[in-house]
């Protein structure tokens, strides 16, 4: 039993997690929320699991029969909620390989959570034995009260907050390496205030009921709230139809999120960024907003991606080493003849040739494919840069 209401309170607090408050998120980044409720999920199906196994084995008069049509209405909740939690966690750890759509598993994911959450309740309630003295009744009607509202908040409350503050997709224009650059307009507000590398959840073609949102970093200058811009590269589902936006059409954020920023380091005596393909966005967002801010101090760019043609922002970072004291150097895994740069991948000793010998002094800021990310990670360790000072997110929702 201290199994079943163990699980059910870390589904609670899986609710919770996905609210996505920015205050509760700051500390952590909310890509390691989204990690931590992953891992959560599993936990909480252990125990719950359990709590069924045992009983399973140990007192199996207890479940009676397993006929719906037969059973107690709260033993069969608690049979359903078993089956549709197991089916949440298959399509959830298995979504690609199951080949389910982004936005349809987000659908589904979503109406799985609440049931699950709700039959459970109907369970715990049904069964009665554990919660018949009146201070535990009224906790745990207390407790079903708040995540019923806070289901109402996420799912009702907060749209309509993104609904009353829309934007305009002002421009739609194409970048190298199968990318689109958005840029949307505040309508009729003041627009977003970000810091430099943050990220938001972008709806279109959809109005903010309809959970048809996906993050992306935010690209443009942190200086101009007023006009975002999100660079996206053509890798899903949703990024595939991008190139059809028209201008015009009216969008929805929510954001911003993310501790991914050189604001929050502002006694670091330089900065370090390494980036693979469309990670360059959240980067450039920084540069942008460095240069805007007239910064001096020393900023080093790495940059890899697989062809030249790929590079995206290649020739406004070329611009921006005249505006700020900006090292840039790219990085190609297959490199045309003429080349005369770097090529490769970005290893240790690599990093050991372009980094300045006072590594430790830096800010470190990763950002691209998970194994690039991994790869640098190991080089900067061997480097001696102290784990402290390296800094990437986590995502790959697309």
């Amino acid at each position: 039993m201290a199994l079943g209401f163990s699980g059910m309170a870390i589904m609670g607090v899986l609710f919770f997690l996905t609210a996505r408050f920015r205050r509760a998120c700051a500390p952590f980044g909310i890509d390691i929320i989204y990690y931590f409720h992953r891992y959560m999920a599993v936990f909480a199906f252990v125990l719950i699991f359990l709590h069924y196994l045992i009983i399973r084995i140990n007192n199996v008069e207890a479940l009676g029969t397993s006929n719906p049509m037969q059973a107690s209405w709260y033993m069969t909740a608690g049979r359903v909620s078993l089956t549709l939690l197991t089916l949440l966690l298959i399509t959830s750890l298995w979504r690609k390989p199951l080949c389910i759509h982004y936005d349809e598993w987000r659908m589904l994911h979503i109406g799985l959570a609440v049931a699950v959450f709700l039959l459970s309740l109907g369970h715990i309630e049904g069964v009665g034995y554990y919660i018949h003295a009146p201070a535990k009744h009224w906790l745990w009607s207390g407790y079903t009260l708040f995540w019923v509202l806070l289901i109402v908040y996420i799912r009702l409350i907060k749209p309509w907050q993104m609904h009353n503050k829309p934007y305009r997709v002002m421009e739609r224009r194409q970048e190298h390496g199968n990318s689109w650059t958005l840029s949307l307009e505040a309508d009729g507000h003041e627009g977003m205030r970000f810091k430099p590398g943050q990220f938001a959840w972008l709806t279109l073609r959809a109005s903010p009921w309809h959970v048809k949102e996906h993050p992306f970093s935010i690209s443009s200058s942190a200086t101009h709230p007023e006009r975002l811009e999100f660079t996206i590269k053509e890798l899903g589902d949703f990024t595939r139809t991008i190139k059809q936006t028209q201008v015009g059409e009216i969008a929805y954020l929510d954001g911003p999120y993310g501790v991914f920023s050189v604001d929050q380091y502002p006694a670091a005596s330089g900065f370090v960024f390494v980036a693979g393909g469309v990670g360059a966005a959240p980067i450039v967002s920084m540069l942008r907003t460095l240069a805007d801010r007239h910064e001096q101090r020393p900023l080093h760019f790495i940059y890899g991606n697989k062809h030249w043609d790929n590079v995206i922002f290649r020739e406004e970072l070329e611009s921006l080493k005249e505006r700020l004291n900006l090292h840039l150097t790219h990085v190609l895994a297959e490199p045309p003849p003429d080349w005369k740069g770097e090529s490769g991948l970005i290893t240790t000793k690599l990093l050991k040739k372009i980094l300045p010998d006072n590594t430790q002094k830096y800010e470190y800021f990763l950002c691209g494919p998970k194994p690039m990310s991994d790869v640098v990670q190991q080089g900067l360790h061997t480097l001696q840069v102290p784990l402290g000072q390296l800094h990437f997110e986590l995502f790959d929702m697309v």
